[in-house]
């Protein structure tokens, strides 16, 4: 007998998650089935924390076609259309061998969009490492955009937006959100409900190898320690190639009708996608693991049914189109191989050398999951900024400078431009606005997608920096000139078990819930990341919202770029900049202003209607850096300079560098100042605070002047990542 600990806890299972499934099997599992019961009642498997919070999410409205509970969320955009769309975390893999890790999150996106019978349009990320001047975060954040490009780039779908930061809270957990979007007809949309007694169970794609087991789902259910590197096994390995093969023929069988249901295999594997199928349409699976096609010998039956080898989709197809689907599959030189049947059991079966190894009710794995409330002890209230102990800068203009070099404020180029943004030839805004703006195939609208997170207002005022965040987003696809109409999250949170981890979760996800509901745009799907921290500690709390907006007439949609000499320059909006946790107070300290849904939503339909309208020439939303910082942008974009005058308000560095959300900068014709200010109605505040044109670029507040010249600004703010990463 041996002296180690019981095969349970080995499998990170408690005592008491032990005996619970002994009372639900009526017996002891056979060591398969305590493989499978591990991984499907982990944290990234069953969201056991974070899954009775998710409950108070708007999830239904008139565009919802389907909502979360299925791989993507899809919604109405007209002509029997339909967008679908989720975004995903792959932090723990990322943290351990960023290039894969990175790169396996993109695959991982891209299959749950194929899985709906969607084709994928479009990519986007979100992405957070350590500080720059940190060796190890230089090597993630290389190789995790290296992984990324790699995987995109060989696929074909363009990358058109996301973000980036750097903060040393995240030095140790390293953040790779991935996001995509792809187009359907909405009676071509897959459900992963498996049907029909007697259909096969087929899985297409790589054959299957050790490579990732317990991968996804082992590493991001547990924190990160100093012996990473002995985790490096667990990272699964991408075939971007295989992919494409993989993209192409799904799409091609969904068109032909050939498939009855269809399911990644994602974390957990097998196990997880055929649990998953089962439950969801009440019905029963029976594998025969002897058919699934094995890439190294020896397998045991419990790495079979938990390799999270890539590349791979499981299918539920008639018996009659099964020769159909199989010669689909070798016109792109795949297996597809007949595993198994559909069932009327309700359980998940595997035979392994004639011998049955499993047999669990489909529920257990799936439904009947402990799951566990999170602590909620409060974090102490945060004290506002003493703006008197902040000190008064004698050169606004270096100030100005030295912010526009800032990392976390400073152009993205180097990033996004390793990655292809027009293949596709759909993509009409690129990387480098607020949001990436991309034709719907085969129509004149197009729908605008960002990622965003207010972090540090999340780790301050947790339900308040939730209603940022969503409202961040929705600022950003509103600059284009869309409607919102539908998100997706991704909640980085650290280990909810300890300190205030828990109530900064349930109270983000109670603002966010607040501000959809505020602005009528529900969540229909997204992913949970829980323990992102390491014996330095916990990461900030980072929810991460996927936006989508809708434009009716794509030629209708707006950048962030100054044009011409002579225009006008407006701020629309409200709400006053505060120094609390900005970049130019340089630290996550103070309070922010609580954000205003209300004001948002009449700021996102006046933006809507002044596009539809064209009476405006560009928007861009203020946010980091502040005002100064959004209208530099706008003029290094346009290559032309501007000067604006605004009140000093408290103070003038406040009012250049403050931030605070609910403002925009924008640009018009002269003649067009009048009709904008009239559609306003007084519900939204409109100011024209100057003008476009000149070599320099300037700031009046309240007669403090802060001036630097348009090349001095963009040569700071496009080298900064770049100078950083070749300086060490």
């Amino acid at each position: 007998m041996s002296d180690g600990p019981p095969l349970h806890r080995t499998l990170g299972l408690t005592d008491e998650e032990a005996g619970r499934i002994t009372g639900l099997m009526g017996r002891e599992p056979t060591d398969p089935e305590l493989v499978m019961f591990s991984l499907m009642w982990s944290e990234h498997c069953s969201y056991k924390h974070s899954k009775p919070l998710l409950a108070g999410f708007p999830t239904t409205g008139p565009r919802v076609v389907m909502g979360p509970g299925e791989n993507a969320g899809a919604v109405d955009v007209g002509d029997g259309l339909a967008i679908v769309f989720k975004v995903e975390s792959h932090n723990h893999p990322s943290a351990v061998e960023p290039f894969e890790g990175a790169a396996t999150g993109v695959g991982g996106i891209v299959r749950d969009i194929i899985a709906v019978g969607a084709k994928p349009i479009a990519l986007l990320d979100s992405l957070r490492f350590g500080t720059l001047d940190s060796r190890r975060s230089r090597f993630l954040f290389r190789r995790a955009v290296e992984g990324i490009s790699h995987y995109g780039n060989c696929i074909g779908i363009p990358n058109v937006g996301g973000e980036v930061q750097f903060d040393e809270r995240y030095e140790d957990s390293c953040l790779v959100n991935a996001m995509c979007v792809g187009v359907v007809a909405q009676d071509r949309i897959l459900s992963c409900a498996a049907r029909g007694v007697g259909n096969r169970l087929v899985l297409i794609g790589n054959r299957t190898g050790r490579d990732g087991i317990g991968g996804a789902s082992v590493l991001a259910s547990a924190e990160l320690g100093d012996d990473d590197a002995g985790k490096r096994p667990s990272v699964q390995v991408g075939d971007p190639f295989t992919e494409r093969k993989l993209m192409d023929c799904c799409l091609a069988l969904s068109e032909a009708g050939l498939l009855v249901a269809l399911q990644d295999l994602g974390a957990a594997g097998l196990t997880s996608a055929a649990s998953e199928m089962a439950s969801r349409g009440e019905v029963g699976l029976a594998i025969d693991l002897d058919r699934v096609p094995l890439r190294e010998q020896g397998m045991a039956p419990a790495e079979v049914l938990v390799s999270e080898s890539q590349e791979r989709m499981l299918a539920v197809v008639e018996p009659a189109k099964m020769d159909a689907v199989a010669a689909m599959a070798r016109r792109h030189e795949l297996d597809a191989t007949d595993i198994g049947e559909v069932t009327g059991t309700g359980d998940l079966e595997a035979l392994w050398r004639g011998e049955e190894v499993v047999r669990i009710p489909s529920r257990y794995l799936t439904d009947d999951v402990p799951f566990q409330d999170v602590p909620r002890t409060p974090a102490p209230v945060p004290v506002p900024i003493d703006l008197a102990a902040v000190p008064e800068p004698a050169d606004p203009g270096a100030v100005w400078l030295a912010l526009m070099g800032e990392p976390n404020v400073a152009s993205k180029r180097w990033v996004f431009e390793q990655y292809d943004q027009l293949v596709g030839a759909n993509t009409m805004r690129r990387p480098g606005g607020d949001a990436g703006v991309v034709r719907i195939p085969g129509t004149n609208r197009a729908i605008a997608v960002t990622l965003d997170s207010a972090e540090w207002h999340t780790e301050l005022d947790p339900y308040a920096g939730g209603m940022a965040s969503v409202l961040e987003a929705a600022r950003n696809v509103a600059c284009t000139g869309a409607v919102p109409i539908a998100a997706t999250d991704c909640l980085n949170f650290a280990n909810p078990e300890k300190g205030s981890t828990g109530w900064r979760l349930a109270e983000s996800i109670r603002g966010m819930a607040d501000a959809l509901t505020a602005i009528d745009t529900p969540i229909v799907s997204g992913n949970v990341s829980l323990y992102n921290e390491s014996p330095r500690g916990p990461i900030y709390p980072t929810p991460v919202i996927g936006m989508v907006g809708l434009l009716d007439d794509a030629s209708t949609s707006l950048g962030i770029a100054f044009d011409l000499p002579g225009h006008a320059i407006l701020l629309i909006g409200h709400g006053e900049p505060r120094v609390d946790a900005s970049r130019y107070l340089g630290r996550c300290e103070g309070l922010p202003p609580r954000p205003d849904p209300a004001g948002d939503a009449a700021l996102f339909r006046l933006l809507a209607e002044c596009a539809r309208q064209r009476l405006l020439v560009s928007a861009h939303d203020v946010s980091e850096g502040g005002l100064a910082v959004a209208l530099a942008e706008c003029c290094i974009a346009g290559g032309v300079g501007a000067h604006a005058a605004i009140p000093a308000g408290r103070r003038a560095d406040e009012a250049m560098f403050g931030e605070g959300g609910g403002r925009v900068i924008a640009s018009c014709r002269v003649e067009n100042v009048a009709a904008i200010t009239a559609l306003a109605e007084g519900a939204v505040g409109v100011q024209q605070v100057g003008t476009v044109g000149g070599d320099d670029v300037s700031v009046d507040a309240g007669g403090s002047v802060a001036r630097v010249g348009l090349r001095d600004l963009a040569e700071v703010w496009e080298g900064s990542i770049l100078r950083a990463l070749e300086a060490r």
